[in-house]
């Protein structure tokens, strides 16, 4: 008596799990909405034992701008007054970068003497290799102070 309802609950298990075919073709179709017959006949084979899993479209999940200014445009806006003031910050942090890079440059070329710094060194290819050194210090100085200019002349 006990294994009628273990029967039972099987056969209830095998109806709910439809049999899953794989259609042939692009694009390659998997569906469990076909019949036996109706799956012979475009030549689907079955998925025996296979985990299946179900992917849905996914929807966009990106924000869709609101008539008349909603509450996404609320958040991404920053107030005027803000924004001024972080331009104004910005605009000091990049002059006292630049006024610091102008310096060095300055120190760097005196240093470099025009190609004729100080030997310090006695042997000639250490010398040789501290001129070279000196002059990519002050071509990289100069891009510097370059790309600090091209920022601030972005600001308003």
């Amino acid at each position: 008596m006990k294994l009628l309802p273990t029967l039972l609950m099987l056969l209830a298990t095998a109806q709910a799990h439809a049999v899953v075919y794989r259609c042939p073709g692009p694009p390659v179709l998997y569906t469990d909405q076909l019949s036996p017959r109706e799956a012979q006949e475009k030549g689907c084979r079955s998925i025996e034992g296979a985990p299946i899993t179900v992917v849905s479209p996914a929807k966009s999940k990106a924000p869709t701008p609101a008539a008349g200014g909603g509450a996404a445009d609320k958040r991404e806006r920053v107030a005027d007054d803000t924004q001024r003031a972080r331009d104004s910050e910005r605009r000091k942090v990049l002059e006292a970068e630049l006024r610091e890079a102008t310096a060095k440059l300055e120190q760097l070329k005196k240093d470099f003497n025009d190609g004729q710094p100080e030997r310090t060194e006695r042997n000639f290819a250490v010398y040789q290799q501290k001129v070279t050194d000196m002059r990519a210090a002050i071509a990289r100085q100069e891009v510097d102070i370059e790309a600090l200019k091209r920022e601030l002349a972005k600001l308003p």
